[in-house]
């Protein structure tokens, strides 16, 4: 259970799924079509779904690779975070925006892996949120030629060791987009 009071609902967050950042990603359709399938999922139930967009001098504000892509859309309705750092509670208004909705269960999708979603994830659950990673729902790019693992490797460990993760009165858990229910 959350460690947040009087706050029992669920979001789900659509981390960075943008141009420059999952071009060229690991399995992009299928990870982009998973998000998808959770977005409707999540509409049909009415939980809020809840957009983060990251910039930086390599992604900047307003260009195409800072766009989502074009396979996702988000209603007018749903809140645009703006970020720029890993995690996205960072110098943005997530935390604001959650506690207005009075979320405390987050489900995290998008990219990347190894950078923003694993930050987020930690960063959530340091502040008292329950966790869910969506397993089959976030990606990353390959940096193996700078030494580390191959994408699939960073997306299945991070999938384990987040299985595996807990906090005092907060759960963590890695679901596939197919066993998410509302």
């Amino acid at each position: 259970m959350t460690t947040l009071s009087d706050r029992p609902q669920t979001a789900v967050l659509v981390i960075d799924v943008q141009n420059g950042v999952v071009n060229g990603s690991h399995d992009r359709d299928g990870v982009i079509a998973n998000i998808n399938t959770l977005i409707e999922k999540a509409r049909t139930a009415d939980v809020p779904v809840i957009w983060v967009q990251h910039s930086d001098a390599g992604l900047p504000k307003d260009s195409k690779e800072w766009e989502y892509v074009p396979e996702l859309k988000r209603r007018d309705d749903e809140p645009l975070i703006h970020k720029l750092y890993g995690d996205s509670f960072d110098d943005t208004d997530l935390e604001s925006v959650l506690a207005g909705l009075r979320v405390g269960h987050v489900i995290v999708t998008g990219a990347s892996t190894d950078i923003c979603i694993r930050s987020t994830l930690h960063g959530a659950i340091v502040r008292g949120y329950d966790t869910t990673l969506v397993a089959d729902a976030h990606t990353t790019e390959d940096l193996s030629q700078y030494g580390a693992p191959t994408p699939d490797l960073v997306i299945a460990h991070t999938n384990l060791y987040w299985k595996f993760h807990n906090a005092p009165g907060r759960e963590a858990e890695v679901v596939k987009t197919e066993d998410i229910a509302f």
